[in-house]
């Protein structure tokens, strides 16, 4: 049954997995640290915080919400950065908080944050 469990978990999309983050947060009443955690079901928890005391190289990029009039944009934009099927970027887009992109360098972070912000996203480095 877990083993079941892993894989369903592990076929969702990056959209879906936020959904499933928030949802487990209101019903147990829990907060997670990071939505990733539950879309990188392969990482440990001892790593990530490994990586929090050296120098982080690595960066996960966050659409935390958009306040535009330049929402297409976003949508393509967010298209072109996740690979997401349309129907999935507007969501994201919409209604903010998932993952754009994981384990990238600073330098590709700061770009993506650059151009969706220039588009009215908010966006979290982390």
């Amino acid at each position: 049954m877990v083993d079941e469990l892993l894989e369903k978990i592990g076929s969702l999309t990056l959209v879906q997995a936020a959904e499933l983050v928030k949802k487990m947060e209101e019903k147990f009443g829990i907060s997670a640290a990071a939505p990733v955690a539950v879309a990188a079901v392969a990482a440990p928890a001892a790593a990530a915080a490994a990586e929090a005391v050296e120098e982080k190289t690595e960066f996960t990029v966050v659409f935390e919400s958009f306040s535009g009039d330049k929402k297409v944009d976003a949508i393509k934009k967010v298209r072109e950065i996740t690979n997401l099927p349309l129907m999935d970027a507007k969501k994201l887009v919409e209604e903010g908080n998932g993952v754009l992109k994981e384990g990238v360098s600073k330098e590709e972070a700061e770009k993506i944050k650059k151009e969706l912000e220039a588009i009215g996203a908010k966006i979290v480095l982390k």
